[in-house]
């Protein structure tokens, strides 16, 4: 309920009459303190009582329910100067609430239907409280608190509200929901996830001196690396015809292939339709290793010193096809390739995929290889690496006061996704929903990030939108946070335009692991899904003293419990060039 169309927008300006002046239609208060409080009614009826005593009859302006007052014909009331048509003024009565049991989701809207300017206030249930849709930093209010406003709401001159959630009829077809059962990891902290979430918990970073001679002379030679020789983690023959990013991917999906309870070998083995499942991996340019090596090889031993295996070993798309010969997937295997946000997007491109009955089930994420010496001298040019001693801690400091760039980095991050009625009938292990995900791009610079974030924010609000949730479900953020000075304040500025100012426990792994470029958004989905399952926030690796400009609830020192008042998690990557992404993760039950 709100103004009603008939009420005429004139200023109101309080003067006082006496009572006997006063006639239906009336915009009428007690007393100028009535009248300061914004406290009117309309009069709807008068009627003499006594020679000296008129009884009117008063209703809200906005609607509710009508009482009467016993005024002598000299007594000084206060009118507004304008009068309303008293059968638009609606007859309404606030409802009992006491015996209704409340879900999340339902609505309460309360009007306060006796100053005739107000505007209706809605609140939603969620995770047990109630929040008002116009201030999300608010705190909730309680079942009572709402059965209270209902009970006085006539007394008060308020109008309440109760709108169950609606409940939806069963469709024959339609977006199926999402589930996350299977994790894979290769990072500068280790082989397997358990290596990636122990250093977590633990604060150790994976960045390390570049010792081969290949690197001497670079003003910085510092990176994320893995610290074993993924092709001795494969058969000798395979790992010859795969780039190192591909190896990354390989590992990374076998380990989360049997993560989600399928058998080793692949599809068949699995006793899966090899056309029901897909691969979705993001990659910038792979391993650009390859390229490099066969133009230096074509210098020094001619055409005859370059491999056949150079053109296909080059491609950004070999990670995804190796996961597919792999595990023998035919359904598809896809590349995105957006810059930083390249796994991000890859994960919500297989989601929609599987969403819409495209496929049941996805390998998704990303792997990157480009701890090269062009790759690291073209980003000193930049001025965007960071330097310093890893031995001393790590050199990428997130949202700090010190940061000033960069970590380049490698590694390779996978996710099983797959519909969550093909998960529960074979009663696979759940551990969270991917429950939606959102882009935008800045169009603002080949490489900076636009200051004000508005990018950011549309892409967080598209991610929280696809989930079907709202800013106050988001319990925590895995932020992209590179730890260069213009990017962490531009996601810094967009969360808290989005959250509210809530105090969301945020945090950022690129001091523990360097910028794993177009692999980052797959490895910090994995992380974040390992938040979700076990309610534990990793600390912020390389933040000793938090930027005042961010703004943020960030975790630093150690890990902390998840909170419990929502339901949400946003894993966020940015890229050059403007390419935004963001993933919602859902907890299940």
């Amino acid at each position: 309920m709100t103004h009603s169309p008939e009420t005429p927008e004139v200023p109101i300006r309080p003067h006082t009459v006496t009572a006997a002046e006063v006639v239906p239609g009336d915009l009428f208060a007690l007393s100028r303190e009535e009248a300061a409080q914004d406290r009117w009614h309309v009069v709807t009826h008068t009627l003499p009582e006594t020679p000296e005593v008129i009884r009117v009859t008063l209703r809200p302006p906005l609607g509710g329910v009508d009482h009467e007052e016993a005024l002598r014909r000299d007594q000084r009331v206060v009118v507004a100067g304008r009068r309303l048509d008293v059968a638009a003024v609606p007859l309404v009565s606030s409802p009992a609430l006491d015996g209704v049991q409340f879900r999340d989701g339902d609505r309460v809207r309360v009007l306060r239907a006796v100053d005739p300017l107000a505007e209706e206030v809605t609140y939603v249930r969620r995770w047990g409280a109630w929040h008002c849709d116009e201030d999300p930093a608010a705190s909730g209010a309680t079942d009572d608190d709402v059965r209270r406003w209902a009970a006085g709401a006539d007394r008060e001159g308020d109008v309440v509200r109760h709108e169950p959630r609606p409940v939806r009829a069963a469709e024959a077809a339609g977006a199926r929901r999402v589930v996350v059962t299977g994790l894979g990891a290769v990072t500068p902290l280790g082989v397997g996830t358990g290596e990636l979430w122990q250093g977590l918990l633990e604060g150790r970073h994976g960045i390390r001196e570049l010792a081969d001679e290949e690197f001497d002379g670079l003003p910085v030679r510092v990176a994320g690396t893995v610290p074993v020789d993924p092709a001795g983690l494969l058969p000798r023959q395979a790992a010859r015809r795969m780039n190192r990013a591909a190896q990354f991917a390989v590992l990374a999906a076998r380990e989360a292939w049997a993560d989600a309870g399928y058998a080793g070998g692949g599809t068949r083995e699995s006793g899966l339709d090899p056309e029901r499942v897909g691969v979705s991996l993001g990659s910038i340019l792979g391993d650009a290793s390859v390229l490099v090596g066969g133009d230096r090889r074509l210098r020094d031993r001619g055409p005859r010193g370059v491999s056949p295996l150079t053109t296909p070993m080059t491609v950004p798309s070999q990670a995804a096809s190796q996961v597919s010969l792999d595990l023998h997937i035919t359904g598809e295997a896809r590349t995105v390739t957006s810059a930083c946000a390249s796994g991000t997007e890859a994960i919500g491109q297989a989601v929609d995929r599987i969403r819409y009955g495209r496929v049941d089930v996805a390998l998704a994420g990303g792997a990157e290889a480009v701890v090269t010496p062009a790759i690291m001298a073209s980003f000193a040019a930049m001025r965007a690496l960071a330097e310093g001693d890893p031995s001393a801690g790590s050199p990428s400091h997130p949202f700090a006061k010190d940061r000033d760039g960069f970590v380049n980095g490698e590694g390779a991050g996978v996710l099983v996704l797959e519909s969550e009625e093909h998960a529960r009938a074979r009663g696979a292990r759940i551990y969270c929903e991917a429950a939606g995900w959102g882009l935008s791009a800045d169009a603002h610079h080949v490489a900076a990030p636009d200051p004000s974030g508005d990018g950011i924010a549309l892409a967080l609000r598209r991610a929280v939108r696809d989930a079907g949730g709202r800013p106050a479900d988001v319990v925590h953020v895995n932020a992209h946070a590179t730890a260069t000075v213009d990017g962490d304040l531009a996601e810094a500025r967009a969360l808290r335009g989005v959250l509210g100012g809530r105090g969301v426990p945020v945090t950022a792994l690129k001091g523990h692991l360097g910028h794993l470029q177009g692999a980052a958004g797959g490895v910090e989905a994995v992380a974040a899904v390992l938040t979700l399952h076990h309610g534990v926030v990793p600390p912020t690796v390389g933040c000793a003293e938090v930027d005042d400009a961010i703004g943020l609830d960030v975790v630093r020192g150690g890990p902390r419990a998840l909170p419990d008042t929502g339901d949400l998690v946003l894993s966020n990557s940015f890229g050059f060039g403007g390419h935004n992404a963001v993933l919602a993760l859902r907890r299940v039950a």
